[in-house]
């Protein structure tokens, strides 16, 4: 999955690239393999300048949670549709970023009022656990974007670090991987987000930030 524009210099100076993407024409693997996704209210796609950026995920009426290598000048969201282009518009008035770790809150300007919010967890899930990715983008290296969210089962292994060198779920593949375009999705355990999408090989392996390591930080910011 991809999400935003990457600098050459980083994406040619290591192998693992933040899972972002640039816009719909440029896009790389969200998630490859994995499924359609049905329903998933609490679902955010994330926008810059009116092109697809990244995925993320809405917690109350005017908070979406991303990756903060997603943010930056001219952001806009759509919530609440598994196709991205038809989720409820609002722009977003600001964001906060963590000091440390690879996650960012948006303050959306227009509330939106879904049926279901993620809700966060508190603990990291166990070694060995299966977890859920969520995404959109490439289905395969070289196209096309999917219209329709995906998902995909991952294997927890370790304890890592994100790409700014926050705490971060490290998995590999299970039915599936997620790469460029997936970043700020989220990584999900018995039905509670764990981790937001930050790196990913894009051919079996991924690093989530922790929502738990960070989650005094969330509840501050936003209050959820």
């Amino acid at each position: 999955m991809r999400s935003i524009a990457i600098a050459c210099a980083l994406l040619c100076a290591v192998t693992t690239a933040p899972a972002n993407a640039a816009e719909d024409g440029g896009a790389q693997p969200l998630i490859i393999g994995g499924a359609p996704v049905s329903s998933a209210p609490w679902a955010a796609a994330v926008y810059r300048s009116g092109s697809f950026t990244c995925s993320g995920t809405i917690l109350a009426p005017q908070w979406v949670l991303t990756a903060k290598h997603c943010v930056g000048a001219g952001l806009s969201v759509r919530v609440g549709n598994v196709y991205r282009a038809q989720g409820t518009p609002s722009s977003v008035t600001r964001y906060v970023s963590h000091p440390q770790a690879d996650m960012s809150l948006l303050q959306l300007a227009t509330p939106i009022q879904t049926s279901q919010y993620s809700r966060l967890a508190d603990a990291n899930p166990p070694t060995g656990s299966t977890n859920q990715l969520y995404g959109w983008g490439y289905t395969s290296r070289t196209g096309p974007v999917s219209p329709q969210l995906k998902t995909a089962d991952v294997r927890l292994t370790s304890i890592c670090r994100d790409y700014y060198g926050g705490q971060a779920l490290c998995t590999t593949r299970i039915t599936g991987n997620a790469w460029s375009g997936d970043s700020g999705g989220p990584q999900v355990y018995n039905g509670l987000q764990v981790g937001v999408a930050s790196t990913a090989d894009g051919t079996s392996t991924q690093q989530y930030s922790s929502v738990p390591a960070v989650r005094a930080w969330i509840r501050s910011t936003s209050g959820v």
